[in-house]
C-alpha cells in the first residue's frame, strides 16, 4: 500500500528539482537579480515544504527518498556553467599551475611568467572580454587580454588540502571537460556528505534530518553549479564530528583536514571539545588536527617563494572584518551599537558562546555545540557569500534544529540581490534579522516543549529505538 506521506514528499521533491533546474538555467545574477531572487525564494519555499513532508514519512521510506532525491537535486547544478561565482575558475587555474610543477602560491594568474599556461577557456580574448564578469589583464607582450578568474592580480588563498583536491580533479579529468570536472566533483562530494549524515544519524539521531542537507537549494547552487570547494571541508567536518565521539584522535585528524581545506571549519572545534574536562582528551583532538594542518602546509612552505597564505590578509580587509562599515559587516550588531563597538561586541559574544559550549555542551552530540558556535558567528558577522553556509546547513542536518536554516537562506538573499538597484544592504540586514528572530523563536519553542515533555532516554537508547523504528518502517 502506498504511504501518502512518502508520496507527498516524493512529489514535492520532484517539483523542487524542476524549479531548481529552471533556476540554474537562469543567467540573471548581474542582468536580472530581482528575477533570480524570486527563483531562489521559490526553491527555498519548496525545500521547506518537501523537508517537512519527508520528516513525517516512515523512516524506511524517508531515507530512500532522501538519497534518491538528493541525487536529483544535486544533479540540477550540472545543467549550466557557474552562474553566480567565478571561484571555480581559480581552482582550475591553480590545478594547471601545480600540474606544471609550480607552486600555486608563488604567482598570481595575471603574472606574464605563467602566460604559457594560459588557454582560451580561462583567458578569452576579443568579444568575450566584453562580459562584465571578465577581468582585464595584460597579455605576454603587453596587449589587452582578459580572464574569467576573479582577482587575477593576487595570489591564491586556498589551503593545501583544497589545492590537492584541485590537482586531483585536473589529473583524472579529460582535457576538454572545463568547468564540468569540478562540478562533477561537487556532486560526488555532496552525495558523500548525504551518506555520511545518514550513517551518523542512524546511530545517534533521526536519519530523516539528513534531508536538510540533501535537498537544500544551497547544495546544487553552491556545491555543484558554482563548485565551491567548501563542500569538501563540509564532508570532512561531518565525518570528523561523527567519528570524534568514538575516537578522538581519528576525529581530530578529519577535522584538521577540514580546516586545511577551507579555514572556516575551525569553528566546529569547540563542539568537538564540548564537555571535555581533561587536558589529554582535548589534546587528543587538537594535537592531531594541528598536526594535519601543519603537515599539509609544510611542503608548500619549503617549496614556495611567497607566503602560503597568499591574499588571505587582504581578503579579510577587503571583506570588512576589521572595518564594520565595509561590506555591511556585523549588520545586526550595528543596528543597536555604534560601528566602533561592533567588532569588540562580536568577540565578547563569541567567547561567551564558545565558553558555554566547552563547559555545558553535550560530548555525545558535538555537532550541537558546533552548530551553536557556527550559527552565532554567522549572525554576528552577517557574511555576504552564500556558500559559506554550506557548513551550517550540514550541522543543521546533524543536529535537527531546522530554524538555523534561516541563516543560510539569509546569506543567499544577501548575495543574490547584491546587484539590485535597491539598497542591497537593507535586504541583507533584513534577511539576517528575520533569521535571528526565527532562531530565537525556535529556542523559545523548544524550551517550552522541554518543560512539558518527560525526560529523554539516554542517547544509546534513543539510537537503538531509531534503528528499531527504521526496521519496522515507522
Amino acid at each position: 500500500m502506498i504511504d501518502m506521506r512518502s508520496l507527498t514528499a516524493g512529489v514535492l521533491v520532484g517539483v523542487l528539482t524542476a524549479v531548481l533546474a529552471v533556476t540554474v538555467l537562469q543567467d540573471g545574477y548581474v542582468t536580472d537579480p530581482g528575477g533570480l531572487a524570486w527563483w531562489y525564494a521559490a526553491c527555498w519555499l519548496l525545500f521547506a515544504a518537501a523537508a517537512l513532508a519527508v520528516r513525517i514519512a516512515p523512516v524506511r521510506h524517508a531515507v530512500a527518498l532522501i538519497l534518491a532525491g538528493g541525487v536529483a537535486v544535486a544533479a540540477t547544478g550540472l545543467l549550466a556553467p557557474p552562474r553566480t561565482s567565478t571561484d571555480s575558475y581559480r581552482y582550475a587555474w591553480d590545478a594547471r599551475v601545480q600540474a606544471a610543477g609550480i607552486s600555486p602560491y608563488d604567482h598570481p594568474p595575471a603574472d606574464p611568467a605563467l602566460a604559457h599556461l594560459r588557454d582560451g577557456w580561462l583567458f578569452p580574448t576579443g568579444a568575450a572580454c566584453e562580459v562584465p564578469e571578465r577581468a582585464r589583464i595584460a597579455g605576454p607582450k603587453g596587449e589587452a587580454h582578459c580572464t574569467r578568474i576573479n582577482r587575477p592580480g593576487v595570489h591564491t588563498i586556498y589551503p593545501p588540502v583544497a589545492e590537492g583536491y584541485f590537482l586531483l580533479v585536473d589529473a583524472v579529468s579529460p582535457g576538454d571537460v572545463r568547468h564540468k570536472a569540478l562540478q562533477t566533483g561537487g556532486v560526488l562530494l555532496a552525495l558523500g556528505t548525504t551518506v555520511a549524515l545518514v550513517l551518523v544519524l542512524r546511530r545517534r539521531g533521526d536519519p530523516r534530518t539528513a534531508v536538510y542537507w540533501a535537498w537544500c537549494p544551497a547544495v546544487p547552487l553552491e556545491a555543484v553549479n558554482n563548485a565551491h570547494v567548501d563542500v569538501l571541508g563540509v564532508l570532512l567536518a561531518v565525518a570528523g564530528l561523527g567519528v570524534v565521539v568514538r575516537g578522538r584522535f581519528e576525529g581530530g585528524v578529519l577535522l584538521g583536514a577540514a580546516v586545511a581545506t577551507k579555514l572556516l571549519p575551525a569553528v566546529v572545534l569547540p563542539g568537538a571539545l564540548a564537555g571535555v574536562r581533561r587536558w589529554r582528551d582535548a589534546a587528543a583532538v587538537l594535537v592531531p588536527a594541528a598536526a594535519v594542518v601543519a603537515l599539509t602546509y609544510l611542503p608548500h612552505l619549503l617549496l614556495s617563494d611567497s607566503s602560503v597564505f597568499g591574499y588571505l590578509s587582504g581578503y579579510t580587509e577587503e571583506e570588512g572584518y576589521d572595518d564594520p562599515s565595509a561590506r555591511n559587516r556585523y549588520a545586526l550588531l550595528r543596528l543597536v551599537l555604534p560601528d566602533a563597538w561592533a567588532l569588540p561586541a562580536a568577540v565578547v559574544v563569541t567567547v561567551a558562546v564558545v565558553s558555554w559550549v566547552l563547559w555545558r555542551g553535550d560530548p555525545e552530540r558535538p555537532w550541537s555545540g558546533a552548530l551553536l558556535v557556527t550559527g552565532t558567528a554567522f549572525l554576528l558577522m552577517t557574511p555576504g557569500y552564500s556558500w559559506y553556509a554550506l557548513l551550517l546547513v550540514a550541522l543543521v542536518a546533524l543536529d535537527g534544529r531546522w530554524e538555523w536554516l534561516g541563516v543560510a537562506a539569509a546569506g543567499a538573499a544577501k548575495y543574490v540581490t547584491v546587484h539590485l538597484d535597491a539598497d542591497g544592504e537593507t535586504i541583507g540586514t533584513s534577511a539576517y534579522a528575520l533569521a535571528a528572530a526565527a532562531v530565537l523563536a525556535g529556542w523559545v519553542l523548544r524550551r517550552s516543549r522541554g518543560r512539558q515533555a518527560p525526560a529523554a532516554p539516554p542517547v544509546s537508547e534513543r539510537a537503538s529505538r531509531t534503528v528499531a523504528a527504521g526496521r519496522n518502517g515507522e
